[in-house]
């Protein structure tokens, strides 16, 4: 049994680099390649959550605590309004990039798809994180039957 936690906990301390790795990588190229911030949230979400089955939810949340899960929803949120709001200051609609003053109109859509994406993939992250620490704080339902 010992071996088995051993095995797991290496295992996961190696995997959990690459997989946020991997996470940003589908984040930063979502507006070329398949992916984006939903999908790399989920990616970056699943390897916070992958620590915490490995090795438990103190130690998960002393990486990832809630104050600091609260900053990157607000933050991403943040992000992704301002650049919408920009594009409406500078004369286009809500997310129309290539009426930032970035450039040229091509260079400005891809670094506003950019913004966006980054937003996208924080709060996605920072929202699956938690919603398991959630989750996983919730005592099992008892069985009929059973006295309370």
């Amino acid at each position: 049994m010992l071996a088995e936690n051993i095995i797991r906990r290496v295992v996961a301390r190696v995997m959990v680099p690459f997989i946020q790795l991997f996470g940003l990588y589908v984040i930063m190229h979502g507006d070329s390649s398949p992916g984006g911030g939903f999908q790399g949230g989920v990616i970056l979400g699943s390897s916070i959550i992958l620590y915490a089955i490995i090795f438990g939810r103190r130690a998960a949340r002393k990486r990832f605590s809630q104050a600091v899960g609260d900053a990157y929803n607000s933050l991403g949120l943040l992000i992704y309004a301002t650049v919408g709001l920009a594009c409406i200051f500078f004369g286009g609609n809500y997310l129309e990039y290539d009426v930032l003053p970035i450039g040229e109109p091509h260079y400005a859509s891809h670094m506003g798809i950019l913004a966006i994406e980054i937003g996208v993939g924080m709060t996605v992250a920072a929202v699956m994180i938690t919603i398991y620490f959630e989750m996983s704080r919730r005592k099992e339902p008892r069985a009929e039957g059973e006295g309370g």
